[in-house]
C-alpha cells in the first residue's frame, strides 16, 4: 500500500506556522524585546522571570534622570535614577498626578487614565499642550512632556 505524501503549498504553509507557533510558545520570558525604541528592564524574581516595562515617552535618560530627580524630591520615588522611567518612576508620577485629574491604580502602567492625567497637567501647568485629553501619548503629548522634562534640568526640582 502506498502513502500519498502532502506536498501542497498551504499545507506546507500550516506546517511551518505551526513549528513556529510552538517555538515562540516554548521561548519564554528569557529576554526583553523593544518597542518602538523603548528599552525594557528584566527583571527576576524567585517565581521566574518577569518583564518591567520602560516607557519613557520619547525623553532620552538625561531628560528622564531629571524627571526621576524631580520625583525623588516630591512625590517619593526611590528607585535608581537611571534614566528609565519604568514601574516605580510612573507610580510616583501617579502620586503626583492625582491633583491633575488621576483616579486610577498607582500601578506603575502608564496606560489611557495616566496619559489624560498627564495631557492635563502639561495643558495647565504651561508646557504648551495643546492636543486633546484622549488618553494616547501621540506627538503632541510626548514634545510637551519632553518641555517639562527640559525645564527640570533647567531649573531642578521647581515644577510642581
Amino acid at each position: 500500500m502506498r502513502t500519498k505524501v502532502l506536498t501542497s503549498p498551504l499545507v506546507s504553509l500550516a506546517l511551518v506556522a505551526g513549528l513556529a507557533c510552538a517555538s515562540l510558545a516554548t521561548a519564554g520570558t528569557s529576554f526583553a524585546a523593544s518597542s518602538a525604541g523603548a528599552p525594557k528592564a528584566a527583571t527576576t524574581s524567585a517565581s521566574g522571570a518577569t518583564t518591567q516595562a520602560v516607557v519613557n515617552l520619547g525623553l532620552d535618560r538625561r531628560q528622564a534622570k531629571a524627571v526621576q530627580q524631580w520625583l525623588a524630591g516630591h512625590h517619593g520615588y526611590k528607585g535608581a535614577i537611571d534614566g528609565y522611567l519604568g514601574t516605580g518612576s510612573w507610580k510616583a508620577f501617579q502620586r503626583h498626578l492625582r491633583a491633575h485629574g488621576y483616579n486610577g491604580d498607582i500601578d506603575g502602567i502608564v496606560g489611557s487614565g495616566t496619559i489624560k492625567a498627564l495631557q492635563r497637567k502639561l495643558r495647565h501647568s504651561n508646557w504648551n499642550y495643546k492636543g486633546d485629553i484622549d488618553g494616547v501619548a501621540g506627538a503632541g503629548t510626548k514634545a510637551a512632556f519632553e518641555r517639562l522634562a527640559q525645564g527640570l534640568l533647567c531649573e531642578p526640582c521647581t515644577t510642581s
